[in-house]
């Protein structure tokens, strides 16, 4: 069973950029496809980025798409997510997530971190 621990969150202005890190205990970590997921108040969870096992297939939202760039180290157990030129609306708790099965729903998605928050402000 893998656990995650996310990291990196913070207040920024807005235009500037955070770099969120996920840290996993996890043998196989090469086995996962790792998501980053987010959730504002009074909304529901929403996908942002998502990388294949290697690395090489990656996946994002429209709404983060040229801000946002997520990478892994598989020799680290690490996935990142750079943002970049963040805006007040991508102000949420920002979840990474493990899957065995490759996509971007999060119901495919079993194992998540605790979250880390990131504030934008205006």
């Amino acid at each position: 069973q893998v656990q995650l621990v996310e990291s990196g969150g913070g207040l920024v202005q807005a235009g500037g950029s955070l770099r969120l890190s996920c840290a996993a205990s996890a043998r196989a970590f090469s086995s996962y496809t790792m998501g980053w997921f987010r959730q504002a108040p009074g909304k529901e969870r929403e996908f942002v980025a998502a990388s294949g096992r290697s690395g090489g297939i990656t996946y994002y939202a429209d709404s983060v798409k040229g801000r946002f760039t997520i990478s892994r180290d598989n020799a680290k157990n690490t996935v990142y997510l750079q943002m970049n030129n963040l805006k007040p609306e991508d102000t949420a708790v920002y979840y990474c997530a493990a899957s065995l099965l490759v996509g971007v729903r999060p119901e495919l998605y079993r194992t998540w971190g605790q979250g880390t928050q990131v504030t934008v402000s205006s």
